[in-house]
């Protein structure tokens, strides 16, 4: 097993996708936690480019424990003294330098011929041996480059004092039998490579930038430059978090390792996602939202026997807690029965086919069942009395930004008009609680949520609440134009449900033993 370096640069790289500047705050919080994971390398910015990526790489480098600093400078003075003072007091630091060397790149980009490029490599590495012993060089557009001069341009890097050759595919042009062939062909020609470690920076235009990645650690190289979900210049780079997942999960075939702690993957993505405001694609590898979630019927039968059935790998190795059963329309009735179960439901199996029959009927019109759906469905099955006890007559409202919130509540119990008028936290509050001292109940509030049934600014409001008193827990729903007039007819609703729920248990004593979940279990 030979270790594979990783070297993040999802603050440099990551950072050139459209959109997705960082501020010197967020590349901090970032780098605590690529430092936290264990990363090797932080390439954590270009320092020449500005002053809050000079400042941002001098800040990383005082809090970095564990990884090495890198900051990134082209083949000139001004850019390798800027990175060599910003890494200054890193425990560990790297200039990164680079210059192009494909023939398409010197005549159009540099307007400079070979032996200019040579020089210019040879300058440049001297120049940063004087801030650091860790020097990396680049051959940009590597890919596209003439072998004979690729090969010429890492031995004269090699030799003036690079330690670490990257090879990039800029443009992400390669295939990855030509790119690991690239790697074994340098490793052939290159008479002093012994003495540099081969990297490799994969761009992702064509999709592959993670698949050459793994060809080239094939062939040879033993660091891989990858970024936190890919993010990166155009299409982006290869994603850290799918690379060290295959080095992990098939061991057999790919005999490396890397010292990351991945099971804090879940959450750098989730940061990284939330600090740029790039959304994780559903079915991205490894931390999409469905990558350990299940919906086809077949597939989640298997899960429920044994997960290795359907997952290579668990969600705990990458930071999350459990798989997903997703109920959908093409879900099953074994795992439709073991969410009811999860939920503290005990149905009979002749309940289980009515309402399995209704759930079809349901998700055939949405795309996706959540719980509150099956508590609904639940409830309704439930055989209890339809006797409504109470009514709502009124709701009105006093609120604003200079005054506190109160509400005035009129209603009906038990043949009784009822009123009141308190204040709350907010209008919603304010509702609830005179609801609440009218009808004197202990029901407590677990759930409270609001949706649009129809688009636009006069839809509809559709509310759910969901309640528990004594072992007893009852789904309240309601609809109105006013989101706070819904609210108060969810509340109601729920009480009246939880009042006949409570006649019956008391009538039936059906009501048993309550669990230790935050729903109560019933035997139905």
């Amino acid at each position: 097993m030979e270790k594979i370096i990783i070297f993040d640069t999802t603050l440099r790289d990551g950072e050139q996708s459209a959109g997705a500047s960082m501020s010197v705050d967020d590349k901090l919080l970032i780098a605590k936690n690529l430092d936290s994971m264990r990363v090797d390398i932080i390439e954590a910015g270009f320092p020449y480019a500005s002053e809050g990526d000079f400042q941002a790489v001098s800040k990383i480098s005082k809090i970095c424990k564990y990884s090495t600093v890198c900051g990134l400078a082209r083949a000139n003075n001004n850019d390798i003294d800027s990175a060599g003072k910003a890494l200054k007091q890193a425990k560990k630091n790297r200039i990164h330098t680079f210059i192009s060397t494909s023939d398409l790149h010197m005549k159009y980009k540099l307007k400079m011929d070979r032996n200019e490029v040579i020089d210019s490599i040879k300058k440049s590495i001297k120049r940063a041996a004087k801030y650091t012993n860790d020097i990396e060089w680049s051959p940009e557009d590597a890919s596209r480059t003439d072998l004979d001069f690729l090969y010429k341009s890492i031995e004269v890097a090699i030799s003036t004092g690079a330690t670490t050759i990257n090879i990039p595919d800029t443009v992400g042009y390669a295939v990855p039998s030509e790119f690991g062939e690239l790697i074994v062909n340098i490793k052939k020609n290159v008479i002093n490579i012994d003495k540099a470690i081969i990297s490799v920076h994969c761009h992702n235009d064509l999709g592959l930038a993670v698949s050459n990645s793994l060809s080239a650690i094939i062939g040879g190289a033993r660091q891989v430059e990858c970024t936190i979900n890919g993010i990166g210049e155009r299409a982006g780079n290869a994603a850290l978090e799918e690379i060290v997942m295959c080095l992990k999960t098939r061991k057999d075939s790919l005999p490396y390792y890397s010292d990351l702690d991945t099971k804090k993957i879940t959450n750098i993505s989730h940061l990284v996602s939330t600090i740029t405001g790039f959304s994780v694609q559903p079915n991205k590898a490894i931390v999409g939202k469905n990558a350990f979630a299940h919906e086809s019927g077949i597939h989640q039968d298997g899960m429920l026997k044994h997960t290795n059935t359907y997952e290579i790998m668990t969600p705990e190795s990458v930071g999350l807690s459990s798989s997903e059963l997703v109920l959908g329309k093409h879900s099953g009735r074994h795992a439709f029965k073991v969410k009811l179960n999860e939920l503290g439901y005990d149905f009979s199996e002749n309940k289980i086919n009515l309402l399995f029959k209704k759930f079809k009927e349901l998700a055939d019109k949405k795309k996706q069942v959540f719980e509150e759906d099956l508590l609904a469905l639940a409830d309704q099955e439930q055989s209890i009395s339809k006797v409504k006890y109470i009514d709502l007559l009124d709701i009105s409202i006093k609120c604003g930004s200079n005054q506190s919130s109160s509400a005035y509540v009129k209603l009906k119990y038990l043949n009784k008009t009822l009123s009141t008028e308190l204040k709350g936290t907010g209008p919603i509050d304010a509702v609830f609680k005179a609801i609440k001292s009218l009808i004197a109940t202990k029901a407590h509030l677990v759930v409270y949520q609001v949706n649009a049934i129809t688009k636009g600014t006069d839809a509809q409001a559709e509310v759910s609440v969901r309640l528990e008193e004594g072992g007893i827990s009852v789904l309240g729903v309601g609809s109105d134009i006013d989101t706070i007039v819904a609210s108060g007819k969810a509340y109601i609703n729920g009480l009246n449900k939880l009042i006949n729920k409570k006649s019956k248990a008391k009538d039936s004593k059906k009501i048993l033993n309550s669990s230790n979940n935050s729903i109560d279990k019933h035997v139905i």
